[in-house]
């Protein structure tokens, strides 16, 4: 009865702060991060802070158009895609995994200056991987130079792959290096997880500045 009490407790605090908890966790990249683990990671627990729309106009939108966006963070996949993935995400809208889970993470393709975290030409990427899925592959894709995220969406022609790892066992942190070339400032790198444990692929945007 106790047990009970807390769980009832918990979900209705949880229902205040618009939070609607996963079935079960996933994961998502950590660093660079992800668009709406970013926007989670700093303003988590400051969400209703008016000073979001002003400081980090990009997550301002996307608390405002969907908050179980970043407080699921670790739910952007798409289920049965057996790897078409050009064909199971429109152009435009490669953020959200095109408008997966019920269009909850729409906000993630909106062009804007989202927060970018500065980089050098040789950098790690991080998957977090909270569930301890594994990966059949990982695909790490870096905007071509020229292409600029805060005029423009994101279309898979603007992706080059610049790095391919295969069956990866389950950890918690996957740690994938990468060589961005001769890239100079703001990019988006757009990581594909394909999980192992069933057909369920993660797709991650993160803003990146290339510093040179």
């Amino acid at each position: 009865m106790r047990r009970r009490a807390v769980a009832v407790l918990s979900a209705a605090a949880a229902l205040l702060v618009g939070f609607v908890p996963s079935a079960s966790a996933h994961g998502s990249a950590t660093d660079p991060p992800s668009r709406n683990y970013g926007c989670w990671q700093r303003w988590g627990s400051d969400h209703l802070n008016p000073n979001m729309a002003t400081l980090d106009p990009m997550c301002h939108q996307a608390w405002q158009d969907n908050a179980n966006a970043m407080w699921n963070w670790n739910g952007l996949y798409r289920n049965g895609v057996a790897g078409n993935h050009q064909a199971a995400i429109p152009d435009g809208q490669l953020c959200s995994a095109g408008h997966t889970e019920g269009n909850r993470y729409n906000s993630m393709d909106t062009v804007g200056d989202w927060k970018a975290v500065n980089k050098p030409r040789n950098f790690t990427v991080n998957i977090y991987d909270q569930a301890f899925h594994g990966g059949d592959y990982y695909r790490v894709y870096i905007t071509r130079q020229g292409y600029n995220p805060i005029t423009q969406p994101l279309r898979w022609s603007d992706l080059q792959l610049v790095k391919e790892v295969g069956k990866t066992p389950p950890q918690q942190n996957t740690l994938i290096q990468v060589d961005a070339g001769t890239r100079t400032g703001r990019h988006i790198v757009y990581t594909i997880w394909k999980a192992s444990h069933m057909d369920q692929t993660y797709y991650f945007c993160s803003d990146v500045n290339f510093t040179g």
